[in-house]
């Protein structure tokens, strides 16, 4: 009788002892995949951005040595940058626009700094809407995503780049809001050589699409500044044929978003800027 109840009580500490151990061995096994996948998210954030800083360098590079530009490539790095900007966007009521800059500027890749650049700002609207300026280098490739929807659940809304918009300039773009409460911006592309080159467009956000408003020729010698709710263009208007660097007339139009229409205002002529002495 005592030697069953004595091979009893053995057997129910061996049975609690593997009870124990199991238990133990379980809670290391957790410890050690939540250790584990802290560092694999850790690890995969920052080859995602590195991954995007060489797709970057190869997208320029492509561009400025004249070769075909690949369009899953590009998809995938404007995909990262909708990835950053959506999840930005969702975490605060109010995002902080200068934070969130801040991080996309550690983007930039430190091997082809010159014209790369990635700026979020807002559009205007209630709630508000956001666009990305894109910019993967001197001479493009460039886009526009813009992101809209209520706190908490932005989403991307629209793009502007040369195959959703076939006349879009995607070089060396700045984005410049005009009138807010309409959501209309204009587009300023290239600009980058000695003459000021560029070309202009305007654009309006209707919340499931962006529409092309206008869209200026390459102007020479140009500068622009935003006057209240309108848009003012400085620009040489009349170039001497046989000299073509020279400008002889310069012209200043002032556009403004009117009636649900982009509409020219006024155009003046302004003086000829006196040539740089060397």
């Amino acid at each position: 009788m005592i030697s069953n109840i004595l091979y009893e009580q053995k057997n129910i500490f061996r049975f609690r002892l593997a009870v124990g151990i199991l238990a133990l061995l379980v809670a290391c096994v957790i410890i050690c995949d939540a250790m584990s996948c802290g560092n694999l998210r850790a690890q995969t954030g920052a080859d995602a951005a590195t991954d995007f800083k060489n797709l970057a360098i190869e997208l320029s590079s492509a561009r400025l040595g004249g070769e075909s530009e690949n369009k899953a490539q590009l998809e995938k790095a404007l995909a990262y940058l909708d990835s950053m900007a959506i999840s930005a966007v969702n975490s605060a009521a109010t995002p902080d626009l200068d934070a969130i800059n801040r991080r996309l500027m550690a983007l930039v890749s430190q091997a082809s700094p010159v014209g790369e650049n990635y700026r979020l700002v807002k559009l205007g609207g209630t709630p508000a809407v956001y666009a990305m300026v894109i910019n993967f280098g001197l001479g493009g490739p460039a886009a526009v995503r813009i992101y809209a929807g209520e706190p908490g659940r932005y989403s991307l809304a629209g793009q502007i780049d040369h195959y959703s918009q076939k006349d879009f300039l995607d070089s060396d773009i700045e984005l410049v809001p005009v009138s807010p409460a309409d959501l209309v911006f204009v587009t300023v592309s290239g600009r980058t050589d000695d003459l000021s080159t560029g070309a202009f467009a305007a654009w309006q956000f209707h919340g499931l699409a962006v529409t092309n408003l206008w869209n200026s020729d390459l102007l020479q010698q140009s500068s622009y500044e935003v006057e209240g709710s309108g848009f003012r263009i400085a620009y040489c208007s009349q170039v001497d044929d046989d000299r073509p660097s020279v400008c002889l007339k310069m012209s200043r139009d002032l556009y403004r978003f009117d009636a649900g229409k982009w509409k020219r205002m006024e155009t003046a002529e302004v003086p000829v800027p006196k040539p740089a002495t060397k």
